[in-house]
């Protein structure tokens, strides 16, 4: 499906005012009461005012699931696809419209099972995005399944004597993808930290991958309101170059850690010895990455006369 709003083009302003909140928000967001989608939603939102990105050159792509919604509630251009499918949508977006400031809206079950083989490939391609991965480690739509990032033995409609296989970890397996340039994470109820953590993300010359984890009040309250409530499960990555937020914010944190995101190797160790705790901030990132979305027609000099003449030509070859 693609949703384009009818009024889009209709802008209220004129180009010199400044864009409000308002010239985002598009219908009312029909996720339920306590999802942290609503949180992530409304900070997006505070992201494209702030940048001032023109709703007329920005899209949001998603597949299928929770998450996939958000593009009705965002005044842009959208494209609500199929399930898994979101990154080649939105690369084939990027390749040919490079002009347009592209997100994609993922889930755990869109990104990580059905779309993993896309996920992979988007990584290695490196094309300049932000894509938002919204993790609460269950299939809420289709009303509690167990999902690739489900906790081992959790009870669910799929598995109701409890999961069997360990979960994948997105952080750890995006940081083993060929190519990956920027990798990191936060929370929907650290509003401070998923702010920054997106204007990191946007400012990112390449793709980059920002898993957010996100509380279900409905299939998974049991399992995400204790790390809310416990200052000690959470850990803020700290450095220079990594995700900054103010001293007041950082205060809130009980458990700080100093990383360097530059390092890749430390990042994917830092996955392992941070297990007993949700490492929130910047894993790693690179913004020397190959961009696949560079070596296109429209960054190489090649005009559209150019482009014809060399299919006629090829062509010819086979001319009987």
């Amino acid at each position: 499906m693609i949703s384009i709003k009818p009024d889009f083009c209709d802008l209220s302003f004129a180009n010199d005012e400044l864009l409000g909140i308002e010239d985002y928000e598009s219908s009312k967001a029909r996720w339920c009461s306590g999802c942290g989608a609503h949180t992530i939603l409304h900070n997006v939102q505070q992201l494209c005012r702030d940048e001032q990105l023109p709703p007329e050159k920005t899209v949001f792509v998603s597949g299928i699931g929770c998450s996939s919604r958000f593009p009705h509630y965002m005044k842009t251009y959208g494209f609500h696809g199929l399930h898994g499918r979101a990154l080649p949508v939105a690369g084939g977006i990027k390749f040919r419209r490079p002009d347009l400031n592209v997100f994609v809206i993922t889930g755990d079950g869109d990104c990580c099972s059905i779309g993993a083989g896309h996920w992979v490939h988007a990584i290695r391609y490196n094309m300049k995005m932000v894509v938002l991965l919204f993790d609460n480690s269950i299939y809420g739509l289709t009303k509690k399944q167990t999902s690739p990032t489900s906790p081992l033995g959790i009870h669910t409609n799929t598995h109701p004597r409890g999961s069997v296989l360990p979960p994948i970890h997105p952080i750890q397996s995006t940081l083993g993808f060929s190519n990956v340039s920027f990798v990191a994470q936060t929370v929907d109820w650290k509003p401070a930290h998923l702010y920054a953590t997106l204007k990191k993300a946007y400012d990112h010359p390449g793709l980059a991958f920002v898993r957010i984890v996100q509380r279900c009040p409905i299939w998974m309250k049991d399992s995400y309101e204790p790390v809310v409530k416990d200052p000690n499960a959470i850990t803020l990555l700290q450095h220079e170059n990594g995700i900054v937020i103010d001293s007041k914010a950082t205060q809130k944190f009980h458990n700080l850690k100093e990383h360097d995101p530059s390092d890749l190797i430390k990042a994917r160790e830092l996955v392992e010895t941070t297990k007993d705790t949700t490492p929130i901030g910047l894993f790693y990132q690179n913004k020397e990455a190959t961009r696949y979305d560079e070596y296109g027609a429209h960054n190489m000099g090649i005009s559209a006369e150019d482009k014809t003449e060399a299919i006629n030509t090829l062509m010819d070859k086979y001319a009987i």
